[in-house]
C-alpha cells in the first residue's frame, strides 16, 4: 500500500475536517510570546531608561547566555532575566512586608540554588529532590538568621561522604606530589559554629544534624583537614562576644585571622609568637542574610591592625571576590612567611585576606569557582606557590557542591604542578 504524501501547507492551515489539521491556538500563543518578550525584554529597555540591576543575591549578577552554548543558551535566558529585572529588591521587600504584616509570617521568596551567596560554579550537579522544600533563610532564637543551604545542601547532597573524601585526597595527592605543601581549612557553617541559636523544630532539622555530625566526625581525619571548630570557639571566649555574626552567614575579622593564625602555626611552629594584633578602624558591612528577606541591614565590623613583628601594622584592606584573583606582597619581615603561598578561598577567606597580607611576604588569592572555570589559568597561578592553602565552606563541602571535588579536576591541574616541581 502506498504511503500518503504530506501536505504541501503546514498542518494548520489545513482544512478544520482534515484529519491532519492542528489548529495553532493563535490568540493563546500570541499572548505568550508578547508575555515572553515582555519578561527578557524589560531589563534591556529599562537600562535604555537609566534603570540598572541591583546585586540582590551575595553572588554575580548572571551573565547573559552565550549562543555557543546550544540549548543553554535558552535555558540561561530565564537566570539573566530574572537577575536583571528593574525594581527587583523593591518587590521582594514589598512581598516580604506584605507577608510579614498581613500574615505574620515571612515570606517564600526564594528556594534552590539562586538565593544561595555563592558563585557561578559552586553548583555542579541536579540533586535528586527539589530544593525548593527549604526555606532560603532559617530564623533562629534572639534574632538570629541562619543561611537556608546551612540545611539543604546538607539534607540533599550531590556528592556521598565517601565521594567528598576521595575529592579532597586527589587535592593532597596532586598537590604534595609535585613537591609543594598543601594546607586545607574548612569553614564552619553557622549553625555548626553556634547552633544554639537555631529554631527548636526547622525543615531538614533531623537530616541536617545527622550529616553535619558524620561530615565532622569523618572528613576532618580522612583527609588533613585543619578543624577550626574548637579554636574558633576559644577565640570567641577571649572576645567576650560570638565569632560570627548574628544576621550574616560569615564569621567575623577575629575569625579570619584565627584561621590566619592556624594555617601559619602549621607552616612554622611557634612564628606567631611576636604577633601583635590589635583593634583599628569599625565599619558598617552589608549582612548578606537579610538581602534574602528584602531587608537592607548591616553588621558593624571590628577590624584589626596586625604586626607580624611587633612593630608596625602590615595589614592591606584591599576588597575583592577573588574571581579575579587578588595579589597581595609586601616587604619580608621578622615573623612572616616569606614562600610564595597560594591560596583557593571564598567569602570567608575575605575576612582573612588583611591578615594574610600582614604576614605572608607573597600571596595570591582566587576563587573556588575559578579551578574549574579556568583551570589552566588557575594551574598556572598555583604553580607559582610553593604552599598551597584550599580554604573551602563547609556547606558546599558537605553538600558536595564544589565542581572541584571531582578528582579529575585535581588529576588535570596536577599535571601541570608535576610539570613545575619544588625542589
Amino acid at each position: 500500500m502506498r504511503t500518503p504524501e504530506l501536505p504541501p501547507v503546514h498542518e494548520a492551515w489545513l482544512p478544520r475536517d482534515h484529519p491532519l489539521h492542528r489548529p495553532r491556538h493563535g490568540r493563546r500563543q500570541l499572548v505568550a510570546l508578547i508575555c515572553a518578550l515582555a519578561f527578557f525584554s524589560a531589563p534591556l529597555s529599562s537600562w535604555l531608561f537609566g534603570a540598572r540591576p541591583e546585586q540582590l543575591e551575595n553572588r554575580p549578577l548572571a551573565e547573559f547566555p552565550s549562543v555557543t552554548e546550544g540549548f543553554g543558551f535558552f535555558t540561561g535566558l530565564n537566570g539573566w532575566a530574572t537577575d536583571h529585572l528593574p525594581f527587583r529588591k523593591a518587590a521582594v521587600q514589598a512581598v516580604s512586608g506584605i507577608s510579614r504584616g498581613v500574615f505574620g509570617e515571612p515570606a517564600p521568596l526564594a528556594g534552590g540554588s539562586h538565593s544561595s551567596p555563592v558563585g557561578a560554579g559552586q553548583v555542579d550537579a541536579k540533586p535528586p529532590i527539589d530544593e525548593s522544600v527549604f526555606p532560603p533563610v532559617i530564623e533562629g532564637r534572639d534574632g538570629w538568621l541562619y543561611l537556608g543551604h546551612d540545611v539543604s545542601y546538607r539534607c540533599v547532597p550531590s556528592r556521598t561522604t565517601d565521594e567528598i573524601i576521595a575529592g579532597l585526597r586527589a587535592w593532597r595527592k596532586a598537590v604534595e606530589s609535585s613537591g609543594r605543601t598543601f594546607q586545607l581549612v574548612i569553614a564552619p557553617d553557622k549553625s555548626t559554629a553556634y547552633p544554639e541559636h537555631l529554631p527548636e523544630n526547622y525543615a531538614g532539622k533531623d537530616c541536617s544534624e545527622a550529616a553535619r555530625e558524620e561530615f565532622w566526625r569523618r572528613v576532618p581525619k580522612a583527609t588533613g583537614a585543619i578543624d577550626l571548630r574548637a579554636p574558633l570557639r576559644r577565640a570567641a571566649e577571649r572576645n567576650g562576644h560570638p565569632i560570627y555574626h548574628d544576621i550574616d552567614t560569615h564569621w567575623t575579622h577575629e575569625g579570619g585571622a584565627t584561621m590566619v593564625y592556624q594555617l601559619a602555626e602549621r607552616l612554622s611552629p611557634g612564628i606567631t609568637g611576636t604577633w601583635k594584633m590589635t583593634p583599628s578602624r569599625r565599619y558598617p558591612h552589608s549582612a548578606d542574610i537579610p538581602d534574602l528577606l528584602g531587608q537592607d541591614r548591616a553588621v558593624d565590623i571590628q577590624a584589626y591592625a596586625l604586626a607580624p613583628d611587633g612593630g608596625e601594622d602590615n595589614t592591606q584592606f584591599k576588597p575583592s571576590d577573588f574571581h579575579e584573583p587578588l595579589h597581595l606582597r609586601s616587604t619580608p619581615k621578622p615573623g612572616m612567611i616569606t614562600v610564595p603561598v597560594r591560596v583557593v578561598g571564598d567569602s570567608f577567606t575575605q575576612f582573612a585576606s588583611p591578615y594574610l597580607a600582614a604576614t605572608y611576604a607573597d600571596v595570591t588569592i582566587t576563587h573556588p569557582d575559578n579551578v574549574a572555570t579556568q583551570p589552566r589559568a588557575t594551574a598556572e597561578l598555583l604553580a607559582q606557590g610553593e604552599v598551597i592553602t584550599f580554604e573551602l565552606s563547609e556547606r558546599f563541602v558537605a553538600g558536595g557542591r564544589y565542581p572541584l571535588l571531582n578528582p579529575e579536576v585535581a588529576t588535570e591541574i596536577g599535571q601541570v604542578l608535576a610539570a613545575h616541581p619544588v625542589r
